[in-house]
């Protein structure tokens, strides 16, 4: 059983009932706890700028590996901190989107207050002490970078999340932050190209967080949260997500005429079919009843999920493209 749900813990967020949960071990108990799943766009970011310093630059294979871990950790204690400030200030109690992608520890029982704090203390703690390494070895630059992080990973909850900034800093830091941050930890350069390829990525992990906060409106407004959504409303805020998504590839292009990425930049257009089935979707109002064929354990989240669709199948191509882009470095085409 363990096992099993270790592993499906890997992929996304399983759904636990109490027996189940009382039968794992530690390990598997804080993979399902912090969203571990979830963790993978902070993986994709810090490879994002470790294969970019690769094309332009010597890497430290050690601190490259150390800034993996240290992000990870630090979105793992972000999502802790999410699930008990939540929880505490009442925004979970009777959630019925959030229990919608993942057990909630707190909310179903699973974990007391002061067992969470554990959770959140030990992982961020691993995180802290990653990044002192990287301060040790790297120098006291990266302090600035780990401040920064920290107060998102402090604050992204509350009030950032409540005062429309939530959205804002999912861009800044999937993007800018962690990509720029990665590429100077491991190279030792900073690279303004670096946080602009960054921001391109951090486009589509953003729209996902937009589109789930689109289907949280009326929850959300009922609650005080004052998601960007909740300001521009579920019309603007369709829009706003379709201008980003398209905005990607204004992007791309003006990354390719500066030179900073070449003709395999082109490998992100086979996304375009992809792309004009999500921004149909944006087009049109969220429906009042689950659509047939549907994934049924997703909802009543609509606009998330189909934005997460386009931002996988983006993600991975994105990387391939800078795995190509590094073999033709490599080669001297």
């Amino acid at each position: 059983m363990s096992q099993a749900i270790w592993i499906h813990a890997l992929k996304t967020v399983p759904q636990i009932d109490k027996a189940s949960w009382d039968s794992l071990n530690i390990l598997t108990k804080w993979l399902v706890a912090s969203r571990f799943s979830v963790t993978i766009m902070s993986f994709t970011s810090a490879i994002i700028g470790i294969l970019l310093a690769l094309s332009t630059a010597s890497v430290d294979l050690s601190l490259a590996a150390l800034c993996i871990i240290g992000l990870v950790l630090a979105h793992a204690t972000n999502n802790l901190l999410n699930d008990y400030t939540d929880s505490a200030r009442g925004v979970d109690k009777g959630n019925y989107f959030r229990t919608q992608y993942g057990t909630h520890v707190l909310e179903s029982g699973l974990l007391t207050k002061s067992q969470l704090m554990k959770y959140i203390v030990a992982t961020g703690g691993l995180a802290i002490i990653c990044g002192a390494s990287i301060i040790y070895i790297r120098g006291i630059e990266v302090l600035w970078l780990m401040l920064a992080g920290a107060f998102f990973v402090l604050f992204y909850t509350w009030p950032l999340k409540k005062l429309a900034l939530g959205e804002v800093s999912v861009l800044v830091v999937w993007g800018p932050l962690m990509v720029g941050g990665a590429y100077y930890v491991s190279s030792g350069q900073w690279s303004n190209a670096a946080m602009l390829i960054g921001t391109l990525y951090a486009l589509a992990p953003t729209a996902v967080i937009f589109g789930k906060h689109i289907d949280k409106i009326e929850m959300d407004k009922s609650k005080g949260i004052y998601s960007l959504p909740v300001l521009l409303g579920a019309s603007n805020s369709r829009k706003a997500v379709q201008v980003m998504l398209l905005s990607q590839y204004v992007l791309a292009a003006y990354i390719y005429v500066n030179g900073y990425i070449g003709f395999s930049i082109l490998i992100l257009l086979v996304t375009l079919p992809t792309l004009i089935q999500t921004l149909k979707v944006f087009n049109k109002e969220r429906p009042t009843e689950m659509p047939e064929g549907f994934r049924k354990e997703v909802w009543p989240l609509w606009f998330a999920p189909n934005a997460f669709q386009y931002t996988r199948r983006f993600s991975l191509l994105f990387l391939l493209m800078l795995i190509l882009e590094n073999i033709i470095s490599g080669i001297g085409v």
